[in-house]
């Protein structure tokens, strides 16, 4: 089997270098290549696998519920977008969500792509599958309510128009029933336009030649009955148009015997049938022609088709052994395509927010980890800007997709994060929020008594603080009878005794993140009581933060220093490998989870006790990884080796991933460091 491997890897990548360097125009080079997958798809080299457990290391996942929360998850909440909008967002719309025949006799009886969905598993260590629906539920399409909610939804968050995927094979429509729901009822108001998925239906799922459910059958003929018959959506009022003109997209324009006469026909009919001219765009799904070459006026990009990334399978945990798919690191999709050349021809941006195909191709999906509602309102920004650049007086950016669920591309609310995906789109649309730069403390109070230390030593500090306590549900109204009596102005977040200090911090940081606090002060009511040192080491660290003599140093050093990710106690920093045994497969593992380098033991420290001074912006790779709920251990009493203890591990590595680096208070005050040998903890 390795031999067999091998020898396909060095036959495919010297036909791929041979087929680069061979000159050729663009269209002919798509045309082949379509044609080579078609017929050859046995010749693909198989990526990197993934690392199959030896059967000595734990496997991590969630195991409570495929449906559980993560943090960063996010409720509907009304917003303002802005007016006018500084550009029509057009996202993708699959309409397989209702049962049709040719389905049932295909895929079984009341076939949908909910079948598809549901039937995922996780694949690998941090693989988010399934992916389950939130608000709108398992809909079905042939209920115009639903449409009617997915509208409202999409306008409210800023969404300007669908784009649907229109089924045509030779005069034969497939799934065309929600689009005529909307051609009839003047209430489904937003605005839509068509692409023609002009590709085979295959069993596989890829639109190839192999083993086909139903062709196309692409024709002179063919060309003008698929335009009269779609003509009475281009005239409808609500269709989406582009300086007057109907949008109309072709999904593979390399598939056509002849784009540009194809072209040429639809725009002859439209102007001798009342239609007037077309705005003619194709997807870059599999070809990247000039438009112009072809007779269309420009071009949409599809992340993630047509992009060449390098695969990070090799370093995912497997819980399949058999996964024989690909994962790559969406945030390198990302960046690409923000990074790009200008193409030098009409070209439409496009984003993308997700992608995991695994739903359609059990154990061999294609998947974009490390994705994250942050990263995707980044992205759109700036595609934003890119539209209004290339295109002043309609600026459109497409989204890929609205509700694409088996292939992973979704903005609608999830069970996982909510509505984090539609506020990412609502808040690109809008300028980023002011950076809030006033102290804030976020404070985990378990031992009530100590809450006192705290405000005491904050009032002390003549600082005007925005104070957040975490406590737990058993503990709220103590905690606020205790704020009220201390007068101490606080906003109180309740959770479950779960992941200790850590993970009521993560939710209230990565909220915080999102109002643009840039800088944190994170304290805890530490005891340790399993050590007798327990409240030395908590007065300690108090001190060496956040006494009144070093607080406005601090402060200055983050508002001085935009590098500047970390200040921590001196003294309090460790080398990894002097606490390592219980929390090293857990550090790896979550390493590999936020998509970060593995730290090195021997060469990286840790902050001991979970204390210190951060800039938000600095955990930006362990908040977007949303680590689900689930995932930390239930109380007991634990003293390490839990997740909580692995990103206590792991912080100063986050840190370093996203461009930031550390510092100990002392040294940001111009003190000496502290040179003792560590009394709290026991080196294993």
């Amino acid at each position: 089997m390795l031999l067999r491997d091998f020898t396909r890897r060095c036959l495919f990548i010297t036909l791929q270098t041979g087929f680069r360097l061979t000159p050729m125009p663009a269209a002919t080079r798509d045309r082949w290549r379509q044609r080579f997958l078609d017929r050859h798809q046995g010749l693909l080299a198989r990526g990197p696998q993934g690392q199959v457990s030896d059967g000595t290391q734990a496997e991590r996942r969630p195991r409570v519920s495929a449906a559980g929360r993560a943090i960063g998850h996010q409720a509907r909440r009304a917003g303002v977008l802005p007016q006018p909008l500084p550009a029509t967002l057009v996202a993708f719309y699959l309409p397989q969500f209702h049962p049709i025949p040719e389905n049932d006799a295909w895929w079984g009886e009341g076939f949908t792509e909910w079948h598809n969905v549901t039937r995922a598993l996780p694949q690998f260590e941090g693989h988010a599958q399934p992916r389950l629906p939130a608000e709108l539920g398992f809909y079905d399409l042939r209920l115009p309510a639903v449409m009617r909610r997915q509208m409202q939804l999409a306008r409210e968050y800023g969404i300007g128009a669908f784009c649907s995927y229109f089924y045509w094979f030779g005069g034969k429509t497939l799934l065309e029933g929600p689009l005529q729901q909307w051609l009839a009822d003047p209430s489904l108001d937003l605005p839509l336009c068509l692409c023609w998925a002009n590709e085979n239906w295959s069993r596989q799922w890829n639109g190839r030649a192999d083993d086909l459910l139903i062709c196309q059958q692409h024709s002179a003929d063919d060309d003008i009955a698929f335009i009269a018959h779609v003509a009475r959506y281009l005239a409808d009022p609500r269709y989406l148009r582009v300086d007057g003109k109907p949008l109309l997209l072709v999904y593979r324009p390399g598939l056509l015997p002849d784009a540009k006469a194809t072209a040429g026909r639809w725009r002859d009919w439209c102007h001798a049938n009342a239609i007037g001219d077309l705005q003619l765009v194709y997807v870059q799904s599999f070809d990247r022609v000039d438009p112009r070459a072809i007779g269309f006026d420009a071009a949409v990009e599809f992340p993630p088709n047509n992009t060449t990334l390098t695969p990070v399978t090799a370093r995912q945990r497997l819980l399949n052994p058999s996964y024989r798919g690909s994962v790559f690191d969406w945030r390198e999709l990302a960046q690409a395509s923000m990074t790009q050349r200008e193409p030098g021809y009409p070209r439409y941006p496009g984003v993308n927010p997700t992608w995991d195909n695994e739903p359609r191709r059990s154990g061999g999906g294609r998947v974009f980890a490390h994705a994250s509602p942050r990263g995707y309102r980044d992205w759109l920004r700036q595609a934003i800007a890119t539209a209004r650049q290339r295109f002043a007086s309609q600026p459109l950016v497409f989204v890929n997709a609205w509700n694409e669920w088996a292939e992973g591309a979704v903005l609608e609310p999830d069970a996982r994060l909510g509505h984090a995906w539609l506020q990412a789109t609502r808040d690109a649309l809008g300028p980023p929020p002011a950076t809030d730069r006033r102290p804030c403390a976020v404070l985990h109070v378990w031992y009530l008594d100590v809450l006192d230390e705290m405000a005491a030593m904050l009032a002390a500090s003549g600082q005007h603080w925005r104070i957040f306590i975490t406590t737990t549900r058993e503990l709220a109204d103590a905690v606020g009878a205790r704020c009220r009596k201390l007068a101490l102005d606080a906003e109180i977040e309740v959770f479950a005794n779960r992941g200790r200090d850590i993970l009521p911090f993560l939710h209230v940081a990565n909220r915080l993140l999102e109002e643009g606090v840039d800088v944190v002060l994170k304290l805890h009511t530490k005891r340790s009581m399993h050590r007798r040192d327990g409240e030395q080491w908590r007065n300690e660290l108090f001190q060496r933060l956040a006494s009144p003599e070093r607080t406005p140093t601090v402060l200055a050093a983050f508002h001085a220093r935009a590098t500047l990710g970390m200040a921590f106690a001196e003294g309090h920093l460790q080398r990894l490998d002097y606490y390592w045994g219980a929390n090293q497969d857990n550090v790896r593992a979550l390493a590999t989870c936020l998509g970060i380098p593995e730290p090195q033991p021997e060469q990286d420290s840790f902050v001991a006790g979970s204390m210190f001074w951060i800039r938000l912006a600095a955990l930006r790779p362990l908040l977007d990884a949303h680590l689900h709920e689930s995932a930390f251990e239930p109380e007991a009493g634990q003293v390490d080796g839990t997740l909580a203890h692995a990103i206590e591990r792991i912080f100063l590595s986050c840190i370093s991933a996203a461009g930031f680096e550390s510092a100990s208070v002392a040294t940001l005050c111009g003190l000496p460091e502290s040179d003792a040998p560590y009394p709290y903890a026991r080196r294993s």
